[in-house]
């Protein structure tokens, strides 16, 4: 029999009183838990100085950012619509790295202000060299290797299309050259759940590229720190994985006489397990011997896309609606409520019902999808089914409850249709 997961930061007590205030779905915050993880990667082994930034498409919800910059933490942004959000939020250009896989359109207005480059393709570069000669640049190379949890999430190696491939360093030097660039960032990333080994390999790697070029002066090692989510899943110490990194970058700055600084881009790390996804049961159903248990939540794919996605595994707490003396457990399927077979909660890799024990659920009861900080809120299929954007709230330090994002009304949903006279 599975293990029954347990609630990480919330209280049944806390999600009945949430559910009644605010109704269900809903998102749930911990900022002590985020401060918390923030401090975990901030002491994050280093020789000669480190910067954390936040991988802003785990969560780039505007409080998040607000506590992570009160931390100390600066921003990964894949994309320019990121960079806009995060200046909004209140950090400086400065502190903004952009990593896109589409070239930012709004480049030469986000140059000037002082947001960074960091280009990840030869086409990225040349148009960076061509529209900023003699400027400062960051380049993202394809190391070679990967690392994931699965092929969805290993961007390294031959199957990812994310960075320069190692093989073509000739050609960066070329477009270098040609402009006049100054590249004083080397910056690779090899997927989520990184093997630590692997991530070590990396590193040595990375240090490799950046000795070939003489302005390099801080080498960004990206993030893939793995979470476990569910029971028996391993969690990433950084402390263990950073302690050999640390005497690479040592050993470097006695050979070449430069002391590279650090830089880490964690996403998951500092959000999985500091956000939840409070819902509700809304119907079960049994489809005869041989066949399941079916507990349909109200929320589903619109709401966490991973499970439908990739066949993520989130824990499933049951919280019944009164306090029961004796919790029984069973063996059921979750799935969501959009009108789409894919939207299952538990399913196998590739598709397909799986089981999960949990305690035995009755409609009305309440259930909390732990592991829902990152890639959650941010990666869910909005509106599908025409469901509303799902409301979001923070439990503050103090044990206050605020709500961050409102629920989203029919009106939002339809103010961008445009009306047309169809004659």
């Amino acid at each position: 029999m599975q293990s029954i997961e347990n609630l990480k930061f919330l209280t049944p007590e806390e999600a009945r009183k949430i559910a009644t205030n605010f109704g269900t779905p809903i998102f749930v915050y911990s900022r002590k838990g985020i401060e918390r993880s923030c401090d975990d990667a901030l002491a994050f082994p280093n020789a000669f100085g480190l910067t954390v930034r936040f991988a802003m498409k785990a969560n780039p919800g505007r409080t998040v950012l607000e506590i992570l910059k009160k931390k100390g933490i600066h921003i990964d942004a894949s994309s320019e619509h990121e960079v806009q959000r995060a200046i909004l939020a209140g950090f400086k250009p400065s502190d903004i790295l952009l990593t896109s896989q589409q070239l930012a359109s709004s480049l030469k207005d986000l140059i000037p202000q002082g947001v960074q480059f960091n280009a990840c393709s030869l086409r990225q570069l040349e148009e960076f060299g061509k529209n900023f000669p003699g400027k400062e640049v960051s380049i993202r190379f394809n190391p070679g290797l990967g690392s994931g949890a699965t092929k969805k999430t290993d961007v390294g190696g031959k199957t990812s299309s994310f960075g320069i491939w190692h093989e073509e360093i000739g050609k960066v030097k070329e477009i270098v050259s040609k402009y006049g660039l100054k590249l004083v960032r080397v910056h690779t990333h090899i997927g989520s759940g990184s093997d630590p080994e692997v991530w070590k390999a990396v590193a040595h790697y990375t240090l490799e590229i950046a000795a070939q070029f003489p302005d390099c002066r801080t080498v960004n090692l990206g993030g893939g720190f793995k979470v476990g989510r569910m029971i028996g899943e391993k969690t990433t110490d950084p402390q263990t994985i950073g302690k050999p990194v640390k005497e690479l970058f040592e050993n470097y700055a006695k050979e070449k006489g430069i002391q590279l600084k650090m830089e880490i881009e964690p996403g998951s790390f500092l959000m999985v397990n500091n956000g939840a996804i409070l819902t509700q049961v809304d119907d079960i159903v049994y489809t005869g011997e041989g066949g399941y248990t079916f507990v349909k939540l109200d929320m589903g794919m619109d709401v966490n896309t991973r499970p439908a996605l990739y066949a993520a595994k989130h824990p499933l707490v049951v919280i019944p609606g009164k306090e029961k003396s004796e919790q029984k457990t069973g063996d059921f399927v979750y799935v969501g409520h959009c009108c789409e077979s894919g939207d299952l909660i538990t399913q196998e890799e590739g598709g397909g019902p799986q089981l999960r024990t949990t305690q035995i659920p009755e409609i009305g009861d309440l259930v909390v999808m732990e592991g829902a900080g990152a890639y959650c809120s941010s990666m869910s299929v909005k509106n599908y089914n025409s469901y509303p954007e799902t409301q979001e709230v923070m439990i503050d330090l103090d044990g206050s409850v605020k709500l961050v994002r409102k629920k989203q009304t029919l009106e939002q949903v339809l103010q961008n249709e445009v009306l047309v006279s169809l004659g």
